[in-house]
């Protein structure tokens, strides 16, 4: 039976062995007006912000009958709070007594009384809407009050966090107050065994990060399904006597999502996949010669490099190339030997050590783009992994196929109600709401921002870009500042750290290759003088604390050495400073020879390099920057969007087609 809190989402439930919603069928039509509605809907913020503002007036109203009460009074009342929610379901007066019980109870506990603008963006989230909230609004405490009222009224509810450091860190910090209400929190941490992580899902609030999440609802869907979606598995498994597996998850039920930007739309171009082992395959004869091969092609020649697509085709000449090769390592195939060389040659030129990859106790681990971490024991499919391996003269692992796969978009459909948060939404308002049917609202900050923007510095190239960050790190750590230098790769921030190495310069770098060692790192990134490089793990959800001193001396100062492909990431990195009313400061400071530009503004790049003189420290006018991260972000964002969509219409062709086949996903 569903809880009283969720019972209007009865009707969309899928027919399926735990709680989940079915996914809404849509043509063009639908997705075209849902998009402009949520473009409309997101502008008008100022007016939608009314209600939630007076939501917010009625929880502070309660302040001061609150504050006179005892704790033994307080657990009075958060009882019967949790019948009346219960029984009654998420009624306005529950809500805000609710909210306001919360806001006393972590006052009590943690030190922190909600601000309104927080009251304000917990109600949105409550409702099922995305709450636009600037850096360093402390969204980690928002999330508290939806996640008591929701888990109070018996509605299981999912914290999804972005990396599993703010996972652990978010749920040890709100315990207290969850533990007040009686409320159990768990935490879903990457090497937990099965019987931890269904613990975790038995509590009343999970902490889990977004892949995590995703892989356990795809191998509960494996394990689960895989006797009743196929007779003869179902007959098999009655023959030998076996119980069905128990899942580890119990439902899809009220999912918070932070960062719900990154998860929804920077996230949503690769489906998550469960792979097994496959048997047979190529060996190491094979990829070492497809690499040996590889090696002598030349571009345009033989081959297209497609960098936007980390791709690379054979062309006519290239392919003729390939086959007429005397190589016994090769298949004989034409398709296969083809296929393989194509592989190698993406290998060699798309997939790059300390950008994509780093090579850690004998293995190639991946590094998440978005998040700057190792993905664990995640591979590439298709050989491509092995051919990877090769190219580091490591041994090969074995090759696997795809058994289930779905996308952050699909996955949170199913949820019965999801909120969330992030600092940088309202661009994404249109998409969100035509695929996910979630709305945007902008909330307020509760201070003035006083994060100063030192502007944008364009250098013909990227080793005078170099010079010029560490120049400006120095100074500003001269005044007894913070400085957070930000890069997009493990190799640049390595890159950047020798400089300031060479320069006698005492600083800390942060990488996936530090990944033990991060909270260590961030919390002394605040410390007078210091100087943090940092990959994109120092990005969003990352609270930099400030050492007094810093604060006086004018906070901390964030350098950004590459444009990412969106602005709403470049922003993330900046929000690290001006946190929460703090001073602080940024500035860009970017090479003509940067990925972006070279990926999505090739012809304006060499226009630009060819029609604009540098002056003696290698800098381009001011407007060739402005142009060229306009000109490239537009044309990065319209090409993941349109991956995007073309991934959301392949995941449904591919569903029709497993159901017919009888297998998940």
């Amino acid at each position: 039976m569903l809880r009283a809190a969720l019972a209007p989402a009865a009707a969309a439930l899928a027919p399926s062995p735990w709680v989940e919603r079915a996914e809404a069928r849509q043509n063009g039509m639908d997705r075209a007006l849902l998009y402009a509605a949520g473009q409309l809907l997101a502008a008008v913020s100022p007016l939608r912000r009314q209600r939630v503002r007076a939501f917010a007036r009625r929880v502070l109203a309660r302040d001061a009958q609150l504050q006179a009460e005892t704790p033994d009074q307080l657990q009075v009342r958060a009882q019967a709070l949790r019948a009346a929610l219960r029984a009654d379901g998420l009624t306005e007066a529950h809500v805000v007594a609710a909210f306001a019980l919360v806001r006393e109870v972590s006052g009590r506990q943690l030190g922190k009384r909600h601000f309104p603008v927080q009251l304000m963006g917990g109600r949105a989230i409550l409702d099922g809407v995305i709450a636009e909230m600037a850096t360093g609004e402390g969204k980690t405490l928002t999330a508290l009050l939806p996640a008591v009222t929701m888990a109070l009224a018996g509605v299981p509810v999912h914290v999804v966090t972005v990396n599993e450091y703010l996972a652990a860190r978010d749920a040890d910090e709100m315990t207290p107050v969850y533990a007040f209400f009686g409320l159990s929190v768990g935490k879903v941490l990457p090497d937990q065994q099965p019987p931890e992580r269904r613990g975790a899902y038995l509590s009343d609030v999970t902490y889990c990060v977004n892949k995590d999440l995703t892989f356990d609802y795809l191998r509960d869907r494996i394990e689960v399904l895989r006797g009743t979606l196929g007779a003869r598995a179902a007959v098999a498994t009655l023959v030998a006597g076996r119980a069905a597996p128990q899942a580890v998850m119990r439902g899809l039920w009220f999912a918070i999502v932070d960062e719900a930007d990154s998860v929804f739309i920077d996230e949503a171009r690769t489906p998550l996949i469960i792979s097994a082992t496959k048997p047979g395959g190529a060996g190491i004869p094979e990829y070492d010669a497809a690499l040996a091969q590889a090696a002598r092609l030349e571009a345009g020649a033989h081959y297209l490099l497609r960098e936007r697509e980390r791709h690379v085709v054979l062309t006519e000449a290239g392919r003729a190339w390939v086959l007429a090769l005397q190589d016994a390592a090769l298949p004989h195939a034409e398709v296969e030997r083809t296929r393989v060389v194509e592989q190698a040659l993406s290998a060699l030129h798309c997939y790059t050590r300390d950008r994509h990859y780093i090579v850690a106790d004998g293995k190639v681990q991946i590094v998440d783009e978005y998040t700057g971490r190792v993905m664990a024991d995640r591979s590439w499919e298709s050989g491509l992994h092995q051919m990877v391996e090769r190219k580091e003269a490591l041994e090969i692992t074995a090759r696997r196929h795809t058994t289930a796969r779905i996308t952050y978009q699909r996955l949170f459909r199913r949820y019965l109600r999801v909120g969330g948060m992030s600092g940088t939404v309202t661009e994404t308002a249109g998409e969100l709401k035509s695929v996910l049917g979630l709305d945007v609202l902008r909330i307020g900050t509760h201070r003035p921002i006083l994060r100063r923007d030192l502007g944008t510095r364009l250098f013909a190239h990227s080793a005078q870009r170099d010079a010029a960050v560490v120049q400006s790190a120095l100074a500003q750590a001269a005044k007894g500042r913070a400085v957070l230098v930000g890069t997009r790769s493990v190799a640049a921030s390595e890159r950047i750290g020798a400089l300031l190495a060479a320069a006698g310069a005492a600083h800390q770098v942060l990488n996936a290759k530090q990944d033990a060692e991060e909270a260590a790192i961030v919390s002394s990134a605040g410390a007078p003088g210091r100087i943090t490089v940092a990959t994109n793990m120092a990005g969003r959800g990352t609270d930099i604390h400030l050492d007094p001193a810093v604060r006086s001396a004018g906070g901390l100062h964030v350098v950004l050495t590459e444009f990412h492909d969106s602005t709403r990431i470049d922003r993330q990195l900046y929000g690290r400073s001006g946190r929460q009313g703090d001073p602080g400061s940024f500035e860009s400071l970017v090479a003509l020879d940067d990925e972006l530009f070279t990926t999505h503004a090739a012809a304006l790049q060499a226009w630009v390099g060819a029609r604009c003189r540098p002056d003696a420290q290698g800098r381009l006018p001011g407007w060739a920057a402005h142009a060229l991260r306009r000109w490239a972000q537009q044309r990065a964002e319209a090409h993941h969007a349109d991956v995007r969509r073309q991934t959301l219409s392949h995941e449904r062709d591919n569903d029709r087609l497993l159901a017919f086949a009888g297998r998940p996903e």
